[in-house]
């Protein structure tokens, strides 16, 4: 067993308050969790109206298609009009390591 994890951190440009951000995220977050039955959350800057950050993880039979599926992923989330990704980690383990 293999789990993916990834941390896309980003900027919201059109954001005039907390509730535009809010918005933004809600939407990402949403399409990640319909698209890609992924574990989603958002992690880091909720007091910022123009920064942001959010997780994902998937768990997978091979280390192989975590990547795959973590890149699918990224690329969503890059197409996302309402932000800009400005930093991406990713990192794939195995817990029987």
């Amino acid at each position: 067993m293999f789990v993916g994890i990834a941390r896309y951190d980003f900027l919201v440009p059109g954001s005039t308050s907390l509730k535009d951000k809010r918005q933004a995220v809600r939407h990402v977050v949403g399409g990640l969790r319909a698209k890609f039955n992924a574990s989603v959350a958002e992690v880091d800057h909720q007091d910022l109206r123009q920064r942001g950050a959010i997780a994902v993880s998937c768990v997978s039979e091979s280390s192989f298609h975590a990547r795959r599926m973590l890149q699918e992923i990224e690329r969503f989330v890059r197409s996302q009009y309402a932000i800009e990704v400005l930093d991406t980690t990713v990192e794939v383990v195995s817990p029987d390591d």
